[in-house]
């Protein structure tokens, strides 16, 4: 397997799906370099013939490592945790394993792609609306799921990927102005892990894409 070269992330500032990978590598400790594609800039970067090459879904996160190149980031998370398994992001209990699954899948399938750039691009006058109602119709059941599973964060006390999901989930629901007081686990969780360093460092304010007004 190649290992020599750095890993290079192809990435948005913005991107949740990105975030949840910025934040494995840095949980990993994986150094890496940074490809920016801006998703709104010159009409999509994505949608260029040279990232089509990179990723056929014209969506980031893409990540070029061990000479390949992988998307969707679930996948990347799950073959960084097969390749570099400590620290461990997935728990060893079989249960506790397939609840972080559970709840990752929650987010990244059932939540995240109805209120993403491209589906909201179609909405038009009626985006906030529909992106307030997709993702206050899933912190609504994750909200219940996570009264059963959680500790200090989203399956017990250690970070998971059910947490990579989470963080940035909260961080596009904010930015929609959903309201969060119906939901205290979400954001119980959510404010702790946000005090984590690699949470702090993989932050849509601090990467090397951020626009200067939007920087910490």
């Amino acid at each position: 397997m190649e290992t020599s070269r750095k890993p290079v992330l192809y990435s948005y500032f913005r991107s949740s799906c990105s975030w949840r990978v910025r934040i494995a590598l840095a949980l990993k400790g994986v150094a890496y370099d940074q490809a920016p594609v801006n998703l709104v800039k010159d009409g999509g970067q994505q949608l260029s013939s040279e990232f089509q090459s990179v990723n056929p879904m014209q969506q980031v996160p893409a990540l070029k490592i061990d000479g390949i190149t992988l998307s969707q980031s679930l996948a990347i998370i799950e073959y960084l945790e097969e390749t570099r398994p400590d620290p461990r992001i997935l728990p060893q209990d079989p249960k506790k394993r397939a609840q972080v699954r559970m709840i990752s899948d929650h987010i990244a399938s059932g939540i995240q792609p109805l209120q993403n750039l491209a589906v909201l691009q179609q909405m038009g006058e009626k985006k906030m609306e529909w992106a307030q109602r997709c993702i206050s119709r899933g912190f609504k059941a994750l909200e219940q799921t996570l009264q059963e599973t959680a500790g200090r964060y989203c399956v017990g006390d250690e970070v998971s990927m059910a947490d990579l999901c989470l963080v940035p989930q909260v961080y596009n629901a904010e930015r929609y102005k959903v309201d969060l007081a119906p939901y205290p686990t979400i954001r119980r969780i959510n404010k702790a892990l946000l005090e984590l360093e690699e949470f702090k460092t993989s932050h849509p304010s601090r990467q090397p894409d951020t626009p200067p007004e939007l920087k910490a």
